[in-house]
Parts: C-alpha cells; structure tokens; sequence
C-alpha cells in the first residue's frame, strides 16, 4: 500500500464542537482507493494515526519547545555533560593546534591539512555547527581561500548515512519500498547536507525527481545543543550587564526555524508559498512538489538541473551571465524581506542555482522565517534615511524596530551613525558591505543600549549568506545601489500611510519642496523590473485628491504656481525685451526674468520631464488617451482649480503692487 500526503490546498477545513474549525495538524479523514492495481491509501492529514490500523505511521509533528526540552535534559546531567565535553575536547585541541602552529612559523591561513581538520571536526559535532560552517564558507572576506574551499564542502558533500536506513524511512514514510514508489532511484546518494541527504529518481510517470530523505536520530542530537546554547545564553544575559540583546529569544527563533527545517511536510508548504508571492519574478525558478510521494521524513521534488552560483568559470561556459542572476536573487530577496516578509533564510550556493536556460532557482525551503508588516516598512525607511544620510531619520528608525527603547536618548547616537553609513551607498561589497556594517553596528550597540530584537538575526543571515555569493562574482557589487531602484519604486507606488510619511519627510524639509530628491527617486525607480509610470501617476493623483495627502498636495499647488510664474515671467522678459532691443520701442519697459531660486525650479521640472520621458512604459502614442483620462479625474481637477485660483491671486496682488507703486 502507498501512503499519499495531499497538497495544503487540498486539505479540508472541517468545524469542531465549538463553530471554530481544526488546525491544520489535526487529523482529516482518509481513503483507500486503487491505482493501477495498487491500493493507495490517501491521508488528508500531515500525518498517520495509530487509529487507523495502519502498519505505517508517521513521526508525531515536528516543534520546538524549549520548556519541554529544558525539563528532558534537567534531569539527564550526566547526558548533558558528555555532551559538553564532546564539543569542547576537540575544538580546544584544533584552538591549542592552530597555536602552536603560529607559535612555529606556520602559516595557519595556508595550512590545508589545518582546514581539512576544521571541516572533519564541524561534520562531527553536528547539524548545528555544520550551519555555522555553511554559513562560514560563503565569507570570502573573512575566511581564507583554503579554508573556504573546505567548508563550502559543508553544503552537500557531507558523509552519508546508510542507504538502509534511507529506505526504511521511505518505507515508513510512504507506506511502500522506494522499488514500489519510484521508477528509478539512484543507488548512492547525490549530495548530502546537515540534515539529510538526496537521491536522483523517477517517478512511474516519468518525471525526473529530487527524493530527500532526513537523517536519523536528527532531533536528538539538534536539542541537546540547543538546550546547551540556550543554557549559556541566558546566564550571559544575566551576568554580563553590557549584553543588553534577547540572546535566548534569538536562539528560540532559531530553534523554531531548524525545527520546522526538520518536518518535510511543512518544507512542501513553504516551497508553495514561496513559489506563490516570487514565482512570477522573472528568471526567478521554484520547483514543484510531489505531495503523494511526501511526508515528515521524505520530501519528493522536482529535480533541478543547474550549477552553484560560486562555480563561476562552469556557469560562464555555458554563456550565462552569473552577475545577472545575483541581481535577480537580490531583487528577489528584496520583495521577500520588505514587501511579502516570507523570506528564504538559508540561501548558500547549494540552494541557489544557475539553471542551463539562464534562470535562478530556489531550493531547500526548510528554514524560511517572516517580517512583520511595521518591520518592513522600518527596514524601508531606515535604507532611505542611509542613502539620503538622514541619520537624525535612522535613529528614529532604530527605536521603530525596536533596537532602541522610545525613552533612549538619541543625540549621542546621531553623529556615531554618521560616522558608521557616512559612505554606504557608493561602496561596494569588498569596501563596505553588510557584514562590515553590521559589525561597526556590532560597536555601537556595545557602547550605546542597543538591543538585538529575535527577527533580526535571520534576516542577517540571509542578506550576509547572499551577499557572500556576491562576492565571489563581482567584488564591486553595490548593494545599496542596487537595492534603491526597489525602494523609490515602493515609495512612490505603496500607499501604505508609513510610506507616504516616509515621502513626505524625504520630499519636503523645512517646509521647502526638495526637487532634486523627487529627481533622484524617479530616476532610480525607474531601473526597478517592475516599475509601472502609469500606476505611479494614477496612485499619485489618487493620494494628492485624499486628505493624507493635503499636505503634500499644498506645497505642490504652492511649487506649480511658483514654476508657472517663474515660466510666466520669462516669456514676458523675453517679449518686452524683443520690443526693446529688436522693434526699438523704448517706451516699453523691461520686464524682470524669473529669479534665480524660480529658474532653478524650471530646470529640476525640465529634468522631471526628460526622466519621465526616458521611463519604461512612457509611450506618446498614448499620451492623449492618458491625458483625457487625467482631465475627467476629480482629483486632477480639485487640483487644477486651485493652481489656477492660486496663480490668478499671485497675479491680481502683483498688478495691484505695480499700480500702488506707479
């Protein structure tokens, strides 16, 4: 018999006793129905109960609880201590080894018998130093060539388990030996990572698949870890004044995260998901997921044929431009972090891959993590406020995402974040890049009371993990430049009101209209891939016509009267000056051109023009449709009245000022 798992969408939703309806752990009904002479039993649950009289049956569901683990290992002290000893024995002899190797003249940074060492001792203490390794070997800046290449081995060239075990957890998992379930299975695995490890297979139906099966007895060894970290976290927290960071509450959010990495039910899910909100970005690839051959321990995917972004010199023979994919996974990884929030936080060159017809695929969805709303919008602001060096604005940010408290007094911190973003936007990564930030940050939290909210370390992760791809194809690839295209179009397009106060601040100071501002966000919205002019203008008009947007629209209507009677001015200067000069009509006299703060307005205005010009999507053939549409807008016309009343009053006052003169 073969166990089928059906897809979320297909799960039913059935009501309790109470009106409400089951969550989505409960058990649904299943079935037994034939397929192709085999009786294939279907369960609408993500796992199988004893109740059902069934020879298979799944591992209970997969969560973290840290109070449930605590309480386990209280009462095994001797389990705990071995422990301990297992992890601190052979990392003080290889600390002791690297020593004494300086101590003789040996260049540590060279010796690869020394980075072997380091790559066999990670593989040995664990999955969760294998990540810590995984996560080393995408940092070129920080780790020698050596090194690197020994732990970028930690990706998928850890040892396997034995195939035994991997097909009787197939067995388990799917109610029929892999012969019954596939076509084909290759007889070794073809990689294997932290937490499991993957065979190439074929489905009966032809399909060419990935089957990852998960490691045995993976739980076990992840929680005593994490009760250990947990354990000397909160005693830092305690005894050392200066560490004002939630240490545990980051460790929880990552034992939350390697928890439901270990559940393969749930994996499928977040690969939907994901494919969902980033599956239509173009050159963007998410493969799909075989439900009826999935569960907790086995998860049965599309197989992907494609090559790690860091093997550059493979990627650029077959004509791909690996620069391009990184642009695309940064783009991608923008809309994760700051306008979905539902990010991949494990993105290592083993889960990124150039596909032979040019596109980027995601795989591994295991550890994925969310950003709420206001921190999104915090993270968009604070990435304005850097690149307008508005650190007055950051710190304001800081407080929002909750690093600072609202009592904390910011006029000392001020001046230390111009001194730590001063240059952010026109470095590059080998300058100035994300770690490099995060560590003069790292500074200022020690000198000034920050504090590190739990969310923030695996967007770090994720954003240093993809940065260190970055580069290993281009060291001068701009992060910040080629993030602000994205947020200028978000600023313009978003009408969430903590974006349109963002504009507002960024647009305006001191109640002065800042054209140039307007001129760069334009400018740089427009490389945005998705950037849509005519959905900026609709938008735009629509938020000028509201009440939150009377402000602005007041200031605008004050700046079109200014360039009207700055335009007005000149045309007049130009005529009286023709009469003059050319016609000699003396009697006439000169009439004063515009001022030099008006002409000023005139070129930002004309540059506006030219730039809207040059946008995608600007297209004069549908020009006067577009046009005509704007007329009949109340909004454009609220608008229209009141340059047009405001323009008459400026022109009444000036007559009258010139008769009372004369």
């Amino acid at each position: 018999m073969i166990v089928k798992t059906l897809p979320p969408s297909s799960r039913p939703i059935q009501e309790d006793s109470r009106g409400g309806t089951d969550r989505p752990d409960e058990l649904y009904d299943t079935e037994v129905v034939p397929q192709n002479g085999t009786q294939t039993l279907v369960v609408r649950s993500p796992r199988l109960l004893a109740t059902q009289n069934l020879t298979t049956i799944a591992e209970p569901e997969t969560r973290y609880d840290p109070v449930e683990i605590k309480a386990y290992y209280q009462n095994r002290p001797l389990q705990v201590l071995r422990r301990i000893f297992a992890v601190l024995g052979p990392t003080l002899s290889l600390a002791f080894g690297l020593w004494w190797d300086s101590r003789r003249g040996i260049v540590v940074k060279n010796d690869r018998r020394r980075a072997n060492q380091l790559r066999e001792l990670l593989t040995q203490l664990g999955p969760a130093y294998i990540k810590i390794g995984q996560a080393l070997s995408t940092r070129p800046d920080l780790v020698p060539p050596v090194y690197l290449e020994e732990l970028t081995r930690l990706q998928d060239q850890l040892p396997p388990f034995p195939n035994e075990i991997a097909y009787q957890f197939i067995k388990e998992e799917l109610g029929a030996p892999p012969e019954e379930v596939y076509a084909e299975l290759s007889p070794q695995p073809i990689a294997a990572a932290s937490l499991g490890q993957v065979y190439k297979g074929k489905l009966k139906t032809g399909e060419e698949v990935a089957v990852k099966v998960q490691r045995p007895d993976l739980r076990e060894r992840i929680t005593i870890d994490l009760y250990i970290l947990r354990h000397l976290a909160a005693w830092v927290q305690r005894k050392v004044k200066r560490v004002r960071s939630d240490l545990v509450g980051i460790l929880d959010e990552l034992g939350d995260r390697i928890f439901e990495e270990m559940d393969y039910i749930h994996e499928g899910e977040n690969a939907e998901r994901f494919f969902q909100l980033y599956g239509h970005i173009k050159d963007i690839y998410v493969p799909k997921i075989y439900w009826e051959y999935t569960n907790r321990r086995v998860l049965t995917m599309e197989w992907i044929n494609g090559t790690k972004l860091t093997q550059t010199e493979e990627i650029r023979a077959q004509g791909i431009d690996a620069r391009y994919l990184i642009e695309v996974g940064v783009q991608c990884s923008l809309r994760q972090l700051l306008e979905h929030g539902f990010f991949h936080a494990d993105p290592h060159p083993g889960n990124l891959l150039a596909m032979p017809d040019g596109k980027l695929a995601y795989l591994d969805f295991g550890m994925m993590s969310e950003i709420k709303p206001p921190q999104r919008y915090g993270l968009i602001e604070a990435i304005v406020h850097v690149v307008n060096r508005d650190f007055e604005g950051l710190a304001k940010d800081y407080v929002k995402l909750d690093f600072l408290s609202p009592e904390t007094d910011l006029t000392p911190i001020i001046p230390a974040f111009s001194r730590v973003f001063a240059d952010a936007q026109g470095a590059s990564v080998a300058e100035l890049n994300i770690k490099s930030i995060t560590d003069e940050l790292s500074a200022l939290m020690y000198e000034y009371p920050f504090r590190v909210p739990p969310y923030y370390a695996l967007i770090i992760r994720s954003l240093v993990t993809l940065e260190g791809i970055a580069i290993y194809i281009d060291p001068n690839f701009k992060v910040l430049s080629e993030a602000y295209p994205y947020v200028s179009k978000r600023l313009l397009t978003d009408p969430a009101p903590q974006l349109r106060a963002s504009l507002q601040d960024l647009l305006f100071k001191d109640g002065r209209f800042r054209w140039n501002r307007l001129e760069n966000l334009l400018r740089n919205a427009r490389n945005s891939q998705d950037y849509d002019l005519n959905l900026v203008l609709n938008q735009g008009i629509d938020f000028l016509a509201s009440e939150r947007g009377a402000f602005i629209r007041d200031k605008l209507v004050d700046e079109s009267v200014n360039g009207l009677d700055a335009l007005g001015k000149n045309v007049l200067h130009n005529f009286t000056y023709l009469l003059r000069e050319r016609v000699g009509l003396t009697a006439v006299n000169a009439t004063p051109a515009a001022t030099v703060e008006q002409q000023q307005t005139l070129e930002h205005i004309k540059r506006i023009l030219t730039i809207l010009q040059e946008t995608r999507g600007f297209d004069p053939a549908q020009l006067a449709p577009q046009v005509a549409q704007l007329l009949v807008n109340p909004g454009v016309q609220r608008l229209g009245q009141q340059v047009a009343s405001r323009f008459t009053q400026k022109a009444v006052a000036r007559l009258i000022r010139q008769l009372l003169a004369a």
